[in-house]
């Protein structure tokens, strides 16, 4: 997004949505009206969603391309980013939340900012990690613990994030997962094969099935 945006001389706001989705409109929403003039009323449940396809509507009628052509070329100019989401749905909220209260003590410890993990040819040094927490630029409010950060040092990133919402009861643990790509010889790859060596990394320093009683994701999107 850093990329898009420099090139295209284009506002950029890292929302709380963002850091673990391509859209993150359910924050950018209150962003648009209060600094750009844009109504997105309160009464209307799931707007993000709704802002996702007005936007993608936008961007088809200007450019009067298909889908699949659009995000192609966009591949070919800025490269590719692979994501994926696992989502464990029906955890305990005792289990869930010590999971994740363990995993930030070990993430934001000092030492492990110096940690490699090396999974079958690839190495993934650690650059940061944190709590990402949210300054909305409209009214400079913060919104704190939005999700547990592990960037490593080719940009490629994992995120933990604990939810109330989902299918079921308990709670939802959420593990996202995302690597860039330039090269265009490498855009047609398998998403899970690409995205294997950091999920790998999550499950391991999460030990989410051993202390969750999950075998796997109930949904891998």
């Amino acid at each position: 997004m850093n990329d898009v945006a420099g090139q295209t001389d284009t506002w950029l706001c890292e929302t709380a949505g963002s850091i673990c989705k391509a859209s993150g409109f359910y924050t950018i929403t209150k962003t648009l009206s209060e600094t750009r003039g844009i109504v997105c009323s309160d009464h209307i449940r799931d707007k993000d969603g709704l802002w996702s396809v007005l936007v993608w509507l936008s961007i088809l009628a200007v450019r009067k391309q298909g889908v699949e052509e659009i995000v192609r070329d966009h591949w070919a100019k800025m490269g590719r980013n692979y994501f994926c989401r696992f989502d464990y749905e029906g955890v305990d909220s005792r289990a869930a939340y010590y999971l994740m209260r363990d995993l930030e003590a070990v993430i934001i410890d000092k030492a492990f900012t110096t940690q490699k993990f090396s999974v079958g040819n690839n190495i993934y040094s650690v650059e940061k990690a944190d709590n990402f927490e949210y300054t909305d630029p409209a009214d400079g409010s913060v919104s704190r613990k939005q999700g547990l950060r592990i960037i490593f040092t080719d940009s490629s990133r994992i995120i933990f994030r604990l939810s109330g919402s989902g299918a079921g009861t308990g709670a939802t643990v959420r593990i996202y997962a995302e690597i860039y790509e330039r090269d265009p010889e490498r855009h047609n790859r398998e998403t899970q094969v690409v995205l294997g060596p950091l999920i790998a990394i999550a499950l391991k320093i999460s030990n989410i099935h051993e202390r969750t009683g999950h075998r796997g994701p109930n949904v891998i999107t």
